[in-house]
């Protein structure tokens, strides 16, 4: 076999993996190098994403929000269940398989496309070279027209809270408790924090997250952060904002945790398990010569341009290792632009229209500008608000917490942003994602007609809303 490709990528996780499928559809010779093994040391693609990340973390949601249902929401129903019970093992278990199935989607997906797989270490070397190590630590150097940095991120790490074993643990070991944790501390009310938080909540833990900073999910739209924090204070999630952590000592199968309250004072607290999930940080460790000539900018991220470019010719970084927002689906379809100009296509990524999504229940989700970005930069807008209390679909499946809200253009109508706080708000999201894709105005929305009685029904009435037009509740009157 030639050691001589068009397209190599370096990363076989969302990113990495898609766009060898894509350069390999476009007729391009792509090889792909992945070094993930699992716990059993087995080779796996699919990169942090599908093996200890988006989609095991999902099961997991699932697996124990069905089992909350059961025990604590089935009666409303009139469905009466006695002695309702989770098995751990079985649960993880279930997540696992789900994990292997999908990773041997991919490595088929590579078969079918005519991708060459790796298993191993990539590293660029000058003149678009790499050098790949094998897991047996033989070492061979590929030449490619077009290299693809799809490297990923790893969790950051803390002084005062060390991985240690499996009572400090980041999302990986969250993902493998063999059995409920009596007392569960986390640190970070992140995405990865307030998820993993709220799986093993439901599942009976006594749940402590400890946020440094001092607004809950500053990032969020604030409306929505505070009925989040509302509802997730009603579930008996324990949030403390400000509480700065300091230390952390091991005691026996124990941890006690030291930190500053938002009073600046100290405090202690001790728990069976502690979560560290306060972020993830590019990882490009080892995967870069001296001499390859890529920039990283202050911050460890592969300095890009809006196409995905670094500064060598030839050379693309994608996904988690450059600027944006760390989503799996931002690296995808980054890497499925970057295969289309590496064919000879036009292609270009619309930044402003990437979804966020936090798989809590109720689910988070937004697109766009939130409020205080938009009074931040001076700009006109209108607010649409309708509550899932409201919704008829809603009632029906005793799931009324939360609401969507539509911000447009107070000149232009132009939709601006949307947030949604609720069930299902992962897939509604998606309906102001096109819409802002095409430009669309609320206006557009309001004429359009939803199918009843859906939940996406609130999608609409919140468009109606923007000028005081919504149907099924009392519209606030317009200053």
């Amino acid at each position: 076999m030639s050691n001589k490709f068009d397209v190599i990528v370096i990363g076989g996780g969302p990113g990495g993996y898609v766009a060898a499928i894509r350069a390999a559809q476009l007729g391009l010779k792509t090889a792909c190098i992945e070094k993930w093994l699992d716990k059993d040391n087995n080779p796996k693609l699919g990169g942090t994403c599908l093996n200890v990340g988006c989609i095991p973390s999902k099961a997991l949601l699932d697996s124990s929000h069905k089992y909350h249902d059961a025990k604590e929401e089935f009666s409303v129903h009139g469905i009466g269940i006695d002695g309702v019970s989770m098995d751990v093992n079985a649960m993880i278990d279930r997540k696992d398989k789900i994990v292997n199935q999908l990773t041997g989607g991919i490595a088929g997906l590579f078969k079918a496309n005519g991708v060459t797989s790796f298993e191993g270490f990539g590293k660029l070397l000058s003149n678009k070279k790499v050098e790949f190590t094998a897991h047996d630590g033989s070492v061979e150097t590929f030449e490619a027209d077009n290299v693809i940095l799809a490297t990923g991120s790893v969790p950051v790490n803390i002084p005062p809270a060390p991985r240690t074993g499996d009572i400090i643990v980041d999302n990986e070991g969250a993902l493998d408790f063999r059995e409920v944790p009596k007392r569960l501390g986390v640190i970070g009310a992140g995405v990865i924090g307030l998820e993993l938080g709220s799986v093993w909540k439901r599942l009976g833990s006594e749940v402590v997250v400890l946020e440094a900073q001092d607004q809950f999910l500053s990032l969020c739209d604030q409306d929505l952060a505070k009925e989040a924090a509302k509802i997730f204070k009603k579930q008996g999630l324990d949030i403390r904002v400000g509480a700065r952590v300091t230390g952390s000592e091991i005691k026996g199968e124990e941890v006690e945790v030291t930190y500053l309250d938002a009073k600046g004072e100290e405090q202690k607290q001790t728990f069976d398990k502690l979560i560290v999930a306060v972020g993830r940080k590019p990882f490009t460790d080892g995967c870069l010569a001296a001499d390859s000539g890529v920039n990283l900018d202050e911050r460890g991220f592969v300095f890009v341009d809006e196409q995905c470019r670094t500064n060598v010719p030839g050379v693309f970084a994608i996904g988690d290792i450059v600027r944006g927002p760390m989503l799996a689906h931002k690296a995808s379809e980054e890497g499925v632009m970057v295969a289309d100009i590496i064919a000879g296509h036009k292609a270009q990524m619309n930044y402003d229209c990437i979804p966020s999504v936090i798989y809590t229940h109720p689910e988070l989700a937004w697109v766009g500008k939130n409020e205080q970005q938009l009074k931040a930069e001076g700009v006109n807008f209108k607010v649409g608000k309708f509550p899932f209390a409201a919704s008829g679909r809603a009632m029906a499946a005793n799931d009324t917490d939360g609401f969507v809200k539509i911000l447009a253009c107070e000149e232009t109508d132009r939709i601006l942003g949307c947030h949604i706080i609720g069930g299902h708000a992962a897939d509604l999201i998606a309906q102001a994602v096109i819409a802002m894709e095409f430009g669309s105005t609320a206006e557009d929305i309001a004429l359009t007609v939803f199918a009843h009685p859906t939940v996406s029904e609130a999608v609409h009435e919140a468009a109606l809303a923007v000028d005081g037009h919504a149907i099924h509740i009392a519209n606030r009157k317009r200053k």
